[in-house]
């Protein structure tokens, strides 16, 4: 009976677990949906800005006959190079932050081998934990900023790893981030975010625009544009990272939910065989006993 009670526990247990697994999948999900129609709002807003970008850059290079602006300067050798990775604040999403992490492993290891310098800035608590287990310094970290992405902390962020550009800090600026695919599938998506990758401009294309751009001394407009392009380029992979997190957690969690139901069914055999068991020994008992009595 000890037995039968304790495997009767274990299914009680494991229904619980079931439940619980099972709200999270929906809830992961109706986040997904709000987060999924923020992401398609974002991703248009990037692209026009990114075509205002190459317009105005295309009709400066044009005008100047060289497009010599710090932001568009390329150095062939970096000494030193800011990786700013997002991962979420909370676990059970799978290998979402996992993936993540390899990735900025990776181009640790790469860089490292080259002698370049490699300085790190974490959003998002588990990326922050995993480094500082490992005693990897972070010259920047943020908490909260990836599971409510903001514009006006996100563009405080990064503004402080652009500084760190234009004074000469660093050379490169790479974002590494997992993005969103499709509600089954997420993707790490490396951007460089300065010097602007001028594979992602087309500076040589031919432009049928009428916009008139006259180039100033000090590159205000351009500048200014610049900005407004990295910061939203910021926001916008906390947006996209949001939405493959609850991608991943709903996966996950729909996972966990099957394999609850499949152990149910186990252990619900395994108490019936006991149950069955138990009913025949005693049954034999009886027949024994009246045997022995005759």
């Amino acid at each position: 009976m000890a037995n039968l009670k304790e495997i009767k526990r274990k299914i009680g247990s494991v229904k619980n677990t079931q439940k619980t697994t099972n709200a999270m999948k929906l809830v992961s999900s109706a986040k997904l949906r709000r987060t999924e129609e923020l992401a398609k709002r974002s991703r248009v807003y990037a692209e026009k800005l990114t075509e205002l970008l190459n317009e105005i850059a295309q009709k400066m290079q044009k005008a100047t006959d060289d497009l010599d602006n710090v932001y568009f300067r390329a150095v062939e050798k970096p000494q030193t190079v800011d990786i700013v990775f997002i991962t979420a604040d909370k676990g059970l999403c799978g290998g979402f932050n996992a993936q993540t992490i390899k990735r900025v492993n990776q181009l640790i290891a790469e860089y490292k081998a080259a002698n370049v310098k490699v300085r790190l800035r974490a959003v998002g608590r588990k990326g922050i934990d995993y480094f500082k287990f490992n005693n990897i310094e972070l010259n920047n970290e943020i908490v909260g900023l990836s599971a409510a992405p903001d514009y006006a902390t996100a563009a405080e962020f990064i503004s402080e790893v652009s500084q760190a550009y234009l004074n000469g800090e660093t050379d490169k600026i790479i974002m590494v981030h997992n993005g969103y695919v499709n509600m089954i599938t997420q993707e790490i998506r490396e951007d460089q975010v300065l010097p602007v990758d001028p594979s992602k401009l087309e500076l040589n294309t031919v432009s049928a625009s009428e916009l008139e751009v006259e180039p100033d001394e000090d590159d205000t407009l351009l500048d200014a544009l610049v900005k407004r392009y990295v910061e939203y380029t910021m926001y916008y992979s906390l947006i996209d990272s949001l939405a493959a997190e609850h991608s991943a957690r709903m996966q996950a969690m729909d996972a966990a939910t099957k394999n609850a139901k499949e152990m149910v069914k186990t252990l619900t055999v395994a108490y019936n065989k006991a149950r069955q068991e138990a009913i025949t020994t005693e049954l034999i008992e009886i027949i024994s006993g009246m045997e022995s009595m005759k």
